[in-house]
């Protein structure tokens, strides 16, 4: 007996939602991110006949992936980049946070991941958000396992860095 092929809507409509994380975190804009996942979909869409598996949601974070560079190039101009100007401050505390300072270092983080390039957004948003495997991200991005390393380590240090002087200036600013 032959075995039922999964259709489009089981393997790729249970991923929109992640699909539209990964779209949002690249442009930083909710607009431009639905665009961007409904091209997204019509391209997987197209494309479907050609997906071997059973886990499409690798195939489809790239093809988001794609798409929001592919929107990045064509709306180079528009697009509101922030240049690097590396800030590195240590700061620790031994003491649990009161539920403001937590939310206070939430909002900080998700500052420090905005002001990020693009490229370290993506992975960083592919691999401790969306979980996608060192092995899932080389195939997906089409590069060495050991890059894939290098670009994630990289991309962490930035986050703290950019962490670290979001902090600074707040406790510049506080004083």
């Amino acid at each position: 007996m032959e075995q039922k092929r999964p259709t489009f809507e089981e393997l790729c409509l249970p991923h929109l939602g992640a699909a539209y994380i990964l779209a949002r975190l690249l442009l930083r804009s909710d607009q431009d991110a639905q665009d961007v996942v409904q091209e997204a979909y019509l391209r997987a869409l197209k494309g479907f006949k050609g997906f071997r598996g059973d886990n499409a949601r690798p195939w489809l974070m790239m093809i988001v992936r794609n798409a929001a560079y592919s929107w990045l190039k064509k709306h180079a101009k528009e697009a509101n980049m922030l240049p690097f100007d590396p800030a590195i401050y240590a700061t620790s505390t031994d003491k649990p946070l009161s539920e403001s300072s937590r939310e206070e270092r939430i909002q900080q983080l998700r500052e420090a991941f905005k002001r990020l390039p693009i490229e370290a957004r993506e992975i960083l948003a592919l691999r401790e958000i969306e979980g996608l495997s060192y092995e899932q991200l080389a195939s997906a991005l089409k590069v060495p396992l050991g890059t894939v390393m290098s670009r994630l380590s990289r991309a962490r240090q930035r986050l703290r860095e950019e962490f670290a002087g979001i902090r600074h200036t707040e406790l510049q600013d506080g004083l």
